[in-house]
């Protein structure tokens, strides 16, 4: 049928059509012409460039058979519609207002880009080789069939076939095409038709692929589809309904803790009775976590990669921050017998996967004394040896940690230096075969806080090798994150005189420019956010203290503070009060705040938090995309970095890998906001040199990290910035719209 209809088309178009006879049209079918002629403009108005194919030399071509469609075919069909002598006047305004409809869908989609200019000539030719079929009673079933999904669904919401003996099953037919173009979309797509056909068809593929999809919909039994997946006679889909539907004693859902095994259960490694044994006890249950973590990461390297496995990542995540960082978090004033009283059952691997998971939530402070307890629980505490015992899992992320905590000195001298160098160059290579650029990101924040000689060697030594692998296997991708690591590192000897910014066409790493802070008025806006807790109250008042001097003026307002500058450069600090945070009343400050500013359309382009680390994520959560400098003064900020350049892609962070400290922040905040007053432009090499003098007493502010030394976020913003350079090259096909 397919190619019966390609070449009905090809007939069509390229030899003369029906006739070209222009018949005679009354004055009661003359509007529905009308409307068609004004449709054919509205479509030949759309920009269309982005719709051209860009293979050399069929450009024109292309057009052509686009313009002819739409302003010779298209006419030849409402001329064939008047000249019809079988038709009386009902059916000829019928197809006439049908034809109108299809070109007003097809311009609707063409404008929101869901459908090509190369599809009109089909769905012209569709639209004449329906209307034959509609003529004779018969289905358009086989010409839904022959095309894509949105020229059926085009023709089927037209007026012409609305009562067509084929559109049921056109219908399925449509729905069929869409879910084997969209796998992504089958089961949203099924909830609307859940009883058709193939539905248990394509249940039983999703079992194999979508596994945690498929749970989520299993458990609707309130859903015709819900209670179609629990009738699919499957074994996985059978075990997958079985959990989704999962009850314990007092009526509650329990599948989700079950569900992590499913690729055990299914294969008959284990059954829910011995899981169920390990269900409710949090320790049982995260050491049974971790062991199948283990297991799997083995069959994972030889190429065996188990159902759910990023779901039982996700559950290890989540008990390891809810039952024991969370806890030695909160504790983090108490003594370390007591502080870490709830990790003292846990081996070593149980353990380092509390800091390989709990990365964005752990304490410096919580991290240290997991690292100590780590290997104080083994007997021979070999940093190789405890590697092997976890098959490498996330070791890359485990080096990344490391580094920004300064323990990786430490975890390297626990080896021989010949596994410690073979650790180090598979630490960074084959960067380019992951999905993410997440080991990239981590080699490069793990470089800056490498101090030893030795290993940034080492380092740079692999990055080289692997760059000339991949440019000689014609990786693009690869060249690209080899390329900008390269760069990157041998910017930070600054004799070599490398500029990353004119290099990679990214904003300046070094150098913050005084006026592109500076709103339409000429101020520079800075947000400040601060907490309610007793901490954060102290540090309030510290700031307000800090500021009270001729230069400034405060004003106060019952949920913050505004401090204007009244000397030099316009600077305004808006800084909500550390209100009650036990009421929610520091919450309810800043939201007001935020609010302040969106209405009078004031944009901070410097934003500042200051409190402890666990309310980080409420500032980047209220972070203003405006943002070009922001400081995160709290213990570990620097591990906050990549949720920052999320909403601001270019923002210059200051942050701690450890231990943030009022006696820096403040000072550092008023050098700031002095600097920007004064009109000058904030140069982080000269800036850091001037805070290394003033704190050279304070051991805390070794663990800060400039912009210009935030290899991770300039990694980002260089890689960006390539991809978006090369990704549409001459030459290259276009993948869709």
């Amino acid at each position: 049928m397919v190619k019966f209809y390609f070449s009905l088309l090809l007939l069509w178009i390229s030899v003369d059509g029906f006739t070209q006879t222009k018949p005679f049209i009354p004055m009661m079918r003359k509007l529905f012409h009308e409307n068609i002629d004004k449709a054919q403009r509205n479509i030949d108005k759309v920009d269309r460039k982005e719709d051209k194919l860009v293979f050399p030399g069929k450009d024109e071509m292309e057009n052509e058979r686009i313009s002819e469609a739409l302003n010779f075919k298209v006419d030849e069909i409402q001329n064939y519609i008047e000249l019809d002598k079988t038709l009386d006047n009902n059916t000829k305004v019928k197809y006439l207002r049908g034809l109108n409809e299809v070109l007003n869908s097809y311009e609707t989609l063409l404008r929101r880009r869901q459908i090509t200019a190369s599809q009109l000539p089909y769905l012209v030719v569709a639209f004449k080789h329906a209307q034959e079929l509609e003529k004779q009673n018969a289905s358009v079933a086989p010409v839904v069939s022959a095309n894509a999904p949105e020229i059926g669904e085009i023709l089927l919401k037209s007026y012409a076939f609305q009562n067509n003996v084929g559109i049921a099953e056109s219908k399925d037919i449509i729905l069929l095409k869409n879910c084997q173009k969209y796998p992504d979309k089958i089961l949203p797509l099924l909830v609307k038709s859940p009883n058709v056909s193939f539905a248990d068809s394509l249940i039983m593929q999703l079992a194999y692929i979508k596994q945690e999809e498929l749970y989520t919909y299993a458990q609707s039994t309130s859903t015709d589809l819900g209670k179609r997946i629990q009738n699919v006679n499957e074994p996985l889909v059978k075990m997958i309904s079985k959990l989704a539907t999962l009850k314990d004693s007092t009526g509650q859902y329990t599948g989700r803790l079950y569900f992590p095994f499913l690729d055990d259960l299914y294969k008959g490694n284990t059954t829910l009775e011995e899981l169920e044994k390990n269900m409710n006890n949090d320790y049982k249950y995260y050491r049974l976590l971790v062991n199948t973590q283990i297991k799997y990461a083995d069959r994972a390297k030889k190429g065996d990669t188990p159902m759910v496995m990023n779901t039982l990542t996700n559950m290890l995540r989540k008990k390891a921050v809810d039952v024991f960082i969370n806890e030695i978090n909160g504790l983090h004033e108490a003594t370390d017998l007591i502080r870490f009283k709830s990790v003292e059952p846990l081996n070593p691997q149980e353990l380092y996967y509390l800091t390989v998971m709990g990365e964005e939530d752990i304490y410096t402070s919580s991290y240290l004394g997991v690292y100590r307890r780590m290997f104080q629980k083994m007997k021979n505490p070999k940093s190789d040896s405890l590697l092997m015992t976890v098959n490498f899992d996330y070791f890359k992320k485990f080096i990344k940690i490391a580094a920004n905590y300064n323990t990786l000195d430490d975890f390297l001298k626990r080896m021989d230096k010949s596994n410690a160098d073979t650790l180090m160059r598979s630490f960074a290579s084959n960067l380019e075969k992951t999905s993410s650029l997440e080991d990239a990101v981590d080699v490069a924040d793990s470089y800056a806080s490498i101090f030893n000689p030795d290993i940034r060697k080492l380092i740079m030594e692999e990055i080289r090798k692997n760059y000339a692998r991949v440019q000689q296997n014609g990786n693009a991708r690869g060249v690209v994150i080899y390329d900008i690591l390269d760069n990157v590192f041998e910017s930070m000897d600054t004799s070599k005189n490398i500029d990353i910014s004119a290099k990679f066409g990214i904003p300046p790493v070094y150098l913050v420019n005084n006026q592109s802070l500076r709103d339409s008025a000429g101020r520079i806006i800075v947000q400040q956010f601060f907490y309610g807790d007793k901490d954060g109250m102290g540090i309030f008042n510290s700031f307000l203290g800090a500021y009270s001097n001729s230069n400034w003026k405060i004003t106060s307002k019952p949920e913050w503070v505004e401090v204007r500058s009244t000397k030099g450069t316009p600077v305004v600090i808006y800084a909500n009060r550390a209100l009650d945070a036990e009421k929610d009343l520091d919450a309810k400050a800043q939201e007001n705040l935020g609010g302040y500013l969106f209405e009078n359309d004031l944009k901070p382009t410097v934003v500042i938090h200051r409190g402890h680390s666990y309310y980080v994520k409420y500032t980047i959560d209220q972070l203003a995309p405006s943002a070009k400098v922001v400081l995160l003064g709290s213990c570990g900020g620097y591990h906050a970095l990549n949720d920052v350049l999320e909403i601001c892609p270019f923002a210059h962070i200051i942050a701690s890998k450890q231990v943030g400290s009022g006696t820096i922040n403040q000072p550092m905040l008023v050098a700031l906001t002095e600097t920007l007053r004064q009109g000058k432009d904030l140069n982080w090499p000269n800036m850091w040199k001037d805070f290394a003098k003033r704190f050279k007493n304070n051991d805390r502010f070794d663990d800060y990290v400039p912009p210009h030394r935030n290899l991770g976020a300039i990694f980002i913003m260089a890689y960006n910035k390539t991809i978006g350079k090369t990704k549409a090259q001459p030459g290259e096909p276009v993948l869709g719209l």
